[in-house]
């Protein structure tokens, strides 16, 4: 178990990544069909299990060839007001209301908003869910799980049990979350990267590969939000080049003044070069 300092609070076990597997572990993950795995064994995963879950935002899914892909972990990054959160919001919600998954929302800065959800719901068109607008409503508000998480070790908590979670149900059964938000991400990272937490950016990056981890071995979409700092002459994303290299795709959005009407433009992604824009409106 790890004990880090912080008022005698401490990050249970499972929240840190495991060291590598010794010879005995190794050749149990073989024998159970979990360790290695050549080109077709991917190009079937890929094909057949890594599904895109819809944001409901036009210009974003046609951005990322279908939404968010399950199996990786996006960034969502903007100046305040920008519209990340209503990018959340909306996914959360179109992503219960396609009946695909449960998600889980954590929220870090009192970002969730249950009548925005409401509104959405509401403004979905008839076609998308033919079921009564009270019944779908209900129903999707139940399949949001949300959770505040306020520090580190809350984070570090909540994740830990989620694993948990999702090994149970893959065991037992049962609805299962595909899409796991964090709004934001910065709010709880960007403070511990300081003189208070020595430990600080190796904690970050626990919390990136905790991430990916759980994105990877049970085919989660992981959408996180980060704010921007200024930079050499343009504002930039927060929590340095570390975190750079964590999220698998990487879109900043901007928002017209006095309008409803965003861009997304491509800062990173696994397939398409950096700098394609289209632009989405948020529901108002």
């Amino acid at each position: 178990m790890a004990t880090l300092a912080s008022g005698g609070r401490t990050a249970g076990a499972g929240c840190f990544p495991r060291p590598p597997p010794s010879g005995g572990e190794e050749k149990k993950q073989d024998e159970e069909g979990q360790g290695f795995l050549d080109g077709m064994d991917l190009l079937k995963d890929a094909t057949e299990n890594k599904r895109f879950l819809p944001t409901g935002l036009q210009g974003i899914d046609a951005l990322l060839g279908g939404g968010l892909r399950q199996g990786q972990l996006t960034e969502i990054t903007g100046q305040s007001s920008s519209g990340k959160t209503q990018v959340c919001l909306c996914s959360a919600s179109h992503v219960a209301a396609r009946r695909l998954g449960d998600v889980m929302y954590l929220d870090t800065s009192n970002s969730f908003s249950p009548s925005r959800i409401a509104r959405i719901v509401d403004g979905f068109p008839i076609s998308l869910v033919r079921e009564p607008k009270n019944v779908r409503l209900e129903r999707v508000m139940s399949s949001i799980i949300c959770k505040s998480v306020f520090d580190i070790f809350d984070l570090f908590e909540v994740l830990h049990q989620l694993e948990l979670s999702l090994k149970s149900k893959v065991n037992n059964g049962g609805s299962k979350i595909c899409l796991l938000i964090i709004d934001s991400v910065s709010s709880i990272l960007a403070p511990i990267n300081g003189g208070k937490y020595p430990q600080g950016r190796s904690m970050m990056i626990s919390v990136a590969m905790i991430l990916k981890k759980l994105a990877y071995e049970h085919n989660l979409s992981v959408l996180v939000t980060n704010h921007m700092v200024a930079g050499n002459g343009a504002p930039k994303p927060a929590l340095g080049e570390s975190w750079k290299t964590v999220p698998h795709v990487r879109l900043v959005i901007s928002r017209e003044r006095g309008s409803n009407i965003c861009a997304a433009s491509v800062l990173k992604h696994t397939l398409l070069a950096s700098g394609h824009v289209m632009k989405f409106a948020v529901p108002s």
